[in-house]
């Protein structure tokens, strides 16, 4: 029975969890802007005012809602964690406030499937219990996303591993009491087989930023999105994570569900530029009348609202694929599941790119001005379209999983659609039935 309905419990949570992020996190987006800000946790507002709203999201719990109950969380599943995160993506700080923000929350997963008992103890726990924060360290400066350009190396020494080389975008790093870094530990293998994850604590001899990369608009030099440098870095041999050569199956376990959610929360920010859209067409004048009387603006209204939709109900079926693929472990399932997963990391980037751009452009010069979030939330959309993989890398996905499954035509020139052949073949299969009456075919 296909049913779009929320269990009615549940709903309750959501209902709590929207009032709390409008009323008590949305305003620590207005007070403190900056990207960083979040994750300082030296910082008073931390102290002071995320920790109280944290208790009271595990109170609820809500906390960590992504990760299994065997890790404090809820373990609630892909579609309710998609409608959860529909709500925290109204919000720069709500993620952190629920426990759930990029890039700690895949950091978890992989230390909580690969870390020895030790490292869960010094790193896993105090992540999962918000003390600490983490970076992930995969793009390069020359390769980008592309795998085949990686020249960041790890030689093992003895009991140790030696690393060189340069990270890119590595976010959070100033903050981060440590770094999961992929390394090319084999050279002379393809790079999937020969790539691997290793762990190296913050304030190893050799890890240097070279400098730190803000986002468009932010002053330079001032960035959390670090250039990293490894000099001869060494960290003992029990860093690395899984089995050498193991870093693109570990990557999965995090950039999968990453890009779910990156989706997720976007379905939120596009909702929000609905609402102030709506508000601005139902306040404003012009031309002697309200807003609301031009027709063309009511349109990018309702092509706006149909857009957002659109995507909301594939970013929860894709979310029910991922859940169902992870109930019945068949492979087939799995690899329905990644299309749909890469169709909307390639949807994400265009939805919230029109969706913002139509509400900036009815606001006008208020629109691209500091004074609304508009603009930044424009910004977003090409952001999501480069992080967790470029969108071309997930087109190209898509496109192999259905020529995976394609069947070719018997007449390779005109193919199995062609009307004259069609009718031919129509004609004779009905031949016998019809050869009494008076249709003219």
């Amino acid at each position: 029975m296909w049913d779009f309905s929320t269990d009615a419990a549940f709903q309750e949570r959501l209902d709590w969890a929207a009032r709390f992020v409008r009323e008590e996190i949305e305003p620590l987006d207005v007070l403190f802007p900056g990207n960083a800000e979040p994750y300082d946790r030296d910082s008073e507002v931390f102290r002071e005012v995320v920790r109280p709203l944290q208790r009271q999201v595990r109170e609820q719990g809500l906390w960590a809602a992504h990760l299994p109950p065997s890790l404090g969380g809820m373990g609630m599943g892909q579609v309710n964690l998609g409608l959860l995160n529909e709500i925290l993506g109204r919000s720069s700080w709500a993620p952190m406030v629920f426990g759930t923000q990029a890039p700690d929350s895949g950091n978890a997963e992989i230390l909580a499937h690969y870390a020895t008992e030790e490292q869960r103890r010094e790193y896993l726990e105090p992540l999962l219990d918000g003390r600490i924060v983490s970076t992930f360290a995969m793009t390069e400066p020359t390769g980008g996303a592309d795998p085949g350009g990686f020249t960041c190396r790890a030689v093992r020494d003895g009991e140790e591993w030696v690393i060189n080389g340069e990270k890119w975008f590595a976010s959070n790093y100033p903050h981060a009491a440590f770094v999961i870094a992929m390394v090319v530990t084999d050279p002379d293998v393809p790079v999937h087989k020969g790539a691997s994850m290793i762990l190296v604590p913050a304030g190893t001899p050799g890890m240097e930023m070279v400098r730190g990369t803000g986002m468009a608009g932010e002053p330079l030099g001032e960035g959390v999105h670090a250039y990293l440098r490894f000099t001869d870095c060494r960290v003992p041999a029990a860093n690395l994570l899984g089995e050498p050569g193991s870093g693109f199956l570990i990557a999965q376990t995090r950039l999968g569900g990453g890009r779910l959610h990156h989706a997720m929360r976007s379905v939120g920010q596009c909702r929000r530029a609905l609402e102030m859209m709506t508000e601005r067409i139902a306040s404003r004048r012009t031309r002697g009348g309200p807003l609301s009387d031009q027709q063309a603006v009511r349109h990018q209204l309702a092509d706006t609202w149909v857009q957002i939709e659109q995507f909301r109900l594939q970013v929860l079926h894709a979310a029910w694929q991922t859940d169902r693929a992870a109930d019945t472990g068949d492979p087939a399932d799995a690899r329905r599941a990644r299309l749909h997963v890469s169709g909307v990391k390639v949807a994400t980037p265009k939805v919230l790119v029109d969706v913002a751009y139509r509400a900036l452009h009815l606001h006008g010069a208020l629109g691209v001005s500091n004074e609304l979030p508009l603009a930044k939330m424009w910004q977003s959309g090409p952001t999501l379209g480069v992080a967790d993989g470029p969108t071309e890398a997930h087109q190209d996905v898509i496109a192999r999983l259905l020529l995976k499954d394609a069947v070719p035509a018997e007449d390779p020139l005109f193919g199995s659609s062609h009307l004259p052949t069609r009718l031919a073949a129509a004609r004779e299969k009905y031949a016998d039935r019809l050869k009494e009456t008076a249709v003219t075919w």
